[in-house]
């Protein structure tokens, strides 16, 4: 199997995302420029965290129109594996991949801070080594992680089992006070129809060795090595 990382004038977790997936999870995988849409044969697409084009216009405004960005919703239609984290889950929801948007925090104030999630699915091949109601402790830090979509939206996202993860406390209950940032419905991460497209707003790649603090964060990624090893 082989991992493509995205890269974008101002990505700044790009390092980060490579580093777990050459380290960690000791696969192959390579920078993707988003000039090209060359994926290089790659089976999965990770969209890391930064400030994509300086986040001018807003987040994700112009990633979207990237040649990079073309090619990975050719390869996310033919089924392909695409995990988006912060700005990379901003982009794919400017791109149409993913439904809704993320606005301005509630608080109107960048935040930086560890925080738990709660798993609210197991079905899918980004969180297949979890179970469901499992708490994770990964960190976030945004300005615009405040997840808002349409009440049909969230219908076909409750229904479909497409919330992955919610903010919980770190007993796991969904709660207003857990929730850092306004999102609906305390939503930190959500599936695409298909189920091969997860948007997140906290860092995986943040929190997949001990030494960082949390090696929750490390379970996703061994789950997308889990499902492409068994495709």
């Amino acid at each position: 199997m082989k991992f493509g990382v995205l890269v974008f004038p101002g990505s700044n977790c790009d390092h980060d995302t490579f580093n777990v997936i050459a380290e960690v999870a000791h696969q192959p995988v390579t920078f993707l420029w988003h000039d090209s849409e060359d994926l290089a044969g790659v089976d999965a697409v990770l969209v890391p965290g930064g400030f994509a084009y300086g986040d001018y216009l807003r987040t994700g405004a112009i990633a979207r129109f990237s040649p990079v960005m073309q090619a990975v919703k050719r390869f996310a239609a033919d089924g392909g594996l695409v995990l988006g984290i912060c700005n990379g889950f901003q982009i794919l929801t400017e791109a149409g991949l993913l439904p809704g948007a993320l606005m301005r925090n509630a608080g109107l104030k960048y935040i930086c801070k560890q925080v738990h999630l709660r798993v609210e699915t197991a079905n899918s091949p980004f969180t297949n080594a979890l179970a469901k109601d499992d708490v994770l402790q990964i960190p976030i830090g945004h300005m615009e992680g405040n997840y808002f979509c349409t009440p049909e939206e969230l219908l076909a996202l409750e229904s479909e089992d497409r919330i992955a993860f919610r903010y919980a406390t770190p007993g796991g209950q969904i709660t207003p006070e857990a929730n850092p940032n306004g999102s609906l419905s305390n939503i930190a991460g959500i599936l695409n129809a298909n189920r091969n497209v997860l948007g997140m707003m906290p860092h995986p790649d943040r929190s997949s060795e001990k030494l960082l603090g949390s090696e929750d964060g490390w379970k996703i990624f061994a789950s997308m090595v889990e499902a492409l090893a068994t495709h």
